[in-house]
């Protein structure tokens, strides 16, 4: 019997490497002689850098670098040295989780960071990069990053406009000469699930500037100052990607990948799926595990479960998906319309939330669960 194993991390719990180990021991107790392989598995979003550093045999550097408020704060991100990839969150040098809320406004936060860990990666032999872009502090359009990577972008006076997203409007000119030279020889794949074009009511200031910390007429401020830093883009360089979908992701940094990077922006899932090669594994397996913390009907928007689901449907029809969740929301029965045949919370016994994301209980009780399912195939 064949069996891959990809399960995400039940958060603040399991690893999902150590949630996969969990599974292929105990399905060994019972199975010895079938052939088990495990993947990582993230959905691009957080923990991203953790588990496919992990998962491919990687190792995290850690390093200063320029947060969403202009400070200097301690940064990581992964590397894997035989595909010389780096793999970084956004949300780790320029996230909204590193600004209390009331000083958040996206007037005055920068992706400078980013750049800096692209320029960090890159002097460690980088050349492919892994970049999820959710949970970002910033509207800048990546002015910022493309700052640190050597772009200059230039008032009316040629002097440099700054880095933040209130200097959009002040951007008259670029200027590419100095641009990072080992850029042209670098990849990136950037994790993005939102189809956002860069400006308008369905534009990345409209819609995520409040939660952000926008109020209504810094929306209004940044979408035209958005639209027409992307005019000048256009008549400057020929490029014309504000309406791409996805370039509205992370304030814009949709737009700056897309635009002066060779990016593509594709759905998180996918991305991690292609990066941990797990399509020729699933040809021939009978039995696809996996899971997550919580089993909702958010699952089905693109959760790393239900995109290992519906890939090993893809390949293989007759491949039977179980998944294992920690809980299961009353809508988690929509994921069986999605390719996950069945699943299984984990929990034995009524307990508070706090007991069940402890590491030994959840331990115990994907270990059980897992061993009472593969019984029926004793």
């Amino acid at each position: 019997m064949n069996i891959v194993i990809a399960m995400d991390s039940f958060k603040g719990s399991l690893s999902s490497v150590e949630a996969g180990s969990i599974t292929a021991t105990a399905i060994r107790t019972l199975l010895p002689t079938a052939v088990i392989k495990i993947f990582p598995l993230a959905d691009g979003g957080e923990g991203t850098v953790n588990t496919l550093t992990e998962g491919l045999g990687g190792h995290i550097i850690t390093t200063p670098a320029t947060g969403p408020l202009g400070q200097k704060i301690i940064c990581h991100y992964g590397i894997i040295k035989s595909t010389r990839t780096a793999i970084i969150e956004t949300a780790n040098v320029a996230g909204l989780s590193l600004i209390p809320t009331q000083k958040r406004n996206p007037l005055y936060t920068t992706t400078y960071g980013l750049g800096e860990l692209i320029l960090h990666a890159i002097n460690n032999d980088c050349r492919n990069f892994i970049i999820g872009i959710g949970g970002s502090a910033t509207n800048d359009c990546g002015i910022g990053m493309l700052t640190a990577l050597g772009v200059q972008f230039l008032n009316n006076c040629g002097q440099p406009a700054g880095i933040n997203g209130q200097n959009l409007a002040d951007v008259v000119s670029i200027d590419l000469s100095q641009l990072c030279p080992d850029i042209k020889n670098c990849s990136f794949h950037i994790a993005c699930d939102v189809s956002n074009p860069l400006c308008g009511s369905k534009g990345c200031a409209a819609v995520y500037g409040p939660q952000k910390g926008a109020a209504s007429e810094t929306i209004e401020f940044l979408d035209k100052a958005a639209s027409n830093f992307a005019k000048k883009i256009h008549q400057q360089l020929g490029c014309d990607e504000a309406d791409k979908p996805g370039a509205g992701a992370a304030g814009g940094l949709g737009y700056a990948f897309a635009t002066f990077l060779p990016a593509t922006l594709e759905p998180g899932v996918s991305l991690v799926l292609d990066a941990i090669n797990i399509k020729s594994a699933l040809k021939n397996a009978d039995i696809v595990i996996t899971g997550e913390g919580c089993l909702d009907e958010q699952t089905i928007m693109g959760k790393a479960p239900v995109g290992v689901a519906q890939l090993a449907k893809k390949i293989n029809k007759k491949t039977c998906v179980i998944a294992f969740s920690g809980c299961a929301k009353p809508m988690a029965e929509k994921v069986n319309q999605y390719g996950i045949d069945a699943y299984f919370p984990i929990l034995h016994l009524p307990m508070d939330t706090q007991t069940a994301m402890q590491p030994e209980t959840a331990r115990l009780n994907l270990r059980q669960t897992v061993t009472q399912v593969f019984r029926l195939l004793v």
